[in-house]
């Protein structure tokens, strides 16, 4: 997230409790992170899996998590998400998955417990992707969790699995023999539009389904806000032209934002995404406007969230070219 975790819930339909082993002590006396609960694991294509796990929760605050195959580091991943795909790996290989949480001096906790995935055998001169999955229906779970099924897809060579959308963000990923999952980690009184593809293990994906909408029911969001604060906006000259800068405090969500879409007058005018990973507390922005002095402009933000909605938009600043000191 900064945040208040959900936990994150993958697989069929029964809802399966899985507990980690304590918080241990450091060599300082302090407390390590627990071992990450709910870890799952499942082959997205002959050449990767999709690793997830329940964020952590309590003392002290998990900054980051390590994703192993093996006993060899694979990924390092922000403490906010909680999934990762896991790329480059050999066809037709079992391989054994642990996560550990670690805290803002750096401390690891101990591994989650083991899971394993077996990646599909490669498949020669593969170009054609499964069929449209079925039609998906759903029911809400109270507040926070959605069940979701479908109808199977079909391929020459094998689905190796399903990626759940929620509009065009990818929110979670099932194995191939699968056809029904939850969805956790939403926000109360929300509607929500699902849609679910199919993936071979030669990475060719189906056209997405025909989509199921729910809306989760109403509940406590711990007083929340899901727009980004602090929002300021200024301008700058810079080689005969204009830009607009902008910082913010991003909104405290159950998961890493790494979108942002910007309003100028009224309309969406670009959109901003950081692939390595957000900056920590205060993000900034700069970009161009125009070369006209003293043109009035709009603005405000607002951001994708974890759940691959869009949040609320900032507060509105009004900002004039030519007018900064």
């Amino acid at each position: 997230m900064r945040r208040v975790p959900l936990p994150v819930i993958c697989g069929s339909l029964l809802l399966v409790a899985s507990c980690g082993w304590g918080a241990q002590g450091d060599e300082q006396g302090g407390r390590l992170p627990a071992a990450p609960a709910g870890v799952t694991a499942a082959a997205g294509s002959a050449t990767s899996v999709h690793v997830m796990w329940n964020l952590a929760s309590g003392d002290p605050k998990v900054t980051a998590y390590e994703v192993y195959r093996g006993t060899t580091k694979v990924k390092d991943v922000p403490g906010g998400e909680h999934m990762v795909d896991v790329t480059r790996l050999e066809p037709s290989t079992t391989y054994v998955f642990t996560v550990r949480a670690k805290d803002a001096d750096g401390d690891a906790g101990p591994p989650s417990e083991q899971v394993s995935a077996t990646t599909p055998a490669a498949v020669a001169a593969d170009d054609r992707a499964p069929t449209r999955p079925g039609t998906p229906s759903g029911k809400t779970v109270g507040s926070r969790a959605v069940q979701l099924s479908w109808a199977k897809s079909t391929d020459d060579r094998g689905v190796a699995s399903y990626d759940i959308y929620q509009g065009t963000s990818k929110i979670h990923s099932v194995g191939g023999g699968q056809t029904a999952t939850v969805v956790t980690g939403l926000r109360p009184g929300t509607r929500y539009s699902f849609t679910v593809k199919a993936r071979d293990a030669a990475d060719n994906v189906s056209a997405a389904s025909r989509a199921v909408p729910l809306t989760t029911a109403p509940g406590s969001d711990d007083g929340r806000g899901t727009a980004p604060t602090a929002f300021r906006a200024t301008t700058h000259r810079a080689d005969d032209a204009y830009y607009l800068d902008l910082s913010w405090v991003p909104p405290e969500t159950d998961g890493t934002v790494t979108e942002y879409q910007i309003h100028l007058d009224g309309k969406p005018a670009t959109s901003l995404v950081w692939g390595d990973g957000p900056p920590d507390g205060k993000a900034t922005y700069s970009f161009y406007i125009g070369k006209d002095a003293g043109v009035a402009h709009r603005v405000r933000i607002r951001a994708k969230l974890p759940d691959g909605t869009w949040g609320g938009f900032s507060a509105e600043r009004t900002v004039t070219t030519g007018s900064e000191r």
